[in-house]
Parts: C-alpha cells; structure tokens; sequence
C-alpha cells in the first residue's frame, strides 16, 4: 500500500475512533455502515480496521500513556480529535514494528494540523516525541517485520 494510502486509512481509523466515542454500539455494523459510504479496496479497509481494533483493544494501555506523557493533561479533557490521533500514533508506535515510529509522529502531526490547527500538530507532536525517546526501538526504521502482520509492510 502507498504511503498515500496509509496516510487516507489514518485519516479514517482517527474518524471512525471519533465517532464511536460518541455513539457506543456494535462496532462491526458501525464499521459496515461507515464503509458504505466510502469506496476502499481491501488493503485499505484491512489496514484502517486493524488500526481501529488495535487501538480499541490496547486502549487502557496508550491512554495510560498519553496521561503519563501529556503532563497536566487530562486525557478525557483533551480535544477528542487530537486524542484519537495520538492513539493511532502511539498504537502503531508500540505495536506495528514495520512503520518507523517518526512516520507515526510525522502522520499524526499533519492530521491535528489538517483538522485542527498548527496549535494542535505542536501538542501532538510533544507528546508523541516524549513517547518516543522511551521506546526501545530505533525511531526512523522498522524493525524486523512481522510475518503475523494483517497488511504488508510496503
């Protein structure tokens, strides 16, 4: 998948993560009627719902973090936008060893930018760098990939 791509299933993994915080339910007729109204072909809709299922399933453990890295932040008061975003970064940080952890940064950066301002890419990018001095990985490569993986690694 080009980076193009993954950049666009960022984009919808951080709308749909916004969206059910607002309308809990049954996650898998949420995801079929949000994709309904996009068109993606497999690979995009395979990388977008394994971000969104990562970052459900390991949500304890990154909002743990963001609290931990946002110093004085609460993460419930943070902007909803800017939470969700930092969630997928910091999933894929911890938990996808095939994406370098500052393209993670890098992607989440322009998305707070896009959505909600230069404000906001700064405050993301501060936490996301903070969670990334303690990673015990190198910060511009992948690691090795994992052959387990849903989606390929290009």
């Amino acid at each position: 998948m080009s980076s193009q791509g993954r950049h666009e299933a960022r984009l919808w993994a951080v709308q749909f993560l916004y969206q059910v915080e607002y309308n809990k339910g049954d996650r898998r007729e949420a995801l079929d009627l949000f994709w309904a109204s996009r068109k993606a072909g497999p690979k995009l809709v395979a990388f977008t719902e394994e971000l969104v299922d990562g970052v459900i399933s390991h949500r304890k453990e990154i909002d743990s973090l963001l609290a931990r890295y946002a110093e004085h932040w609460d993460v419930k008061r943070m902007g909803m936008v800017d939470r969700n975003i930092m969630r997928v970064a910091l999933y894929e940080m911890l938990h996808r060893d095939d994406i370098p952890p500052v393209v993670s940064i890098n992607e989440a950066v322009e998305l707070a930018k896009q959505f909600s301002g230069d404000e906001s890419g700064r405050f993301v990018n501060g936490i996301l760098d903070r969670a990334r001095k303690d990673l015990k990985r190198p910060a511009r490569a992948a690691a090795v990939v994992n052959p387990n993986l849903k989606t390929d690694p290009s």
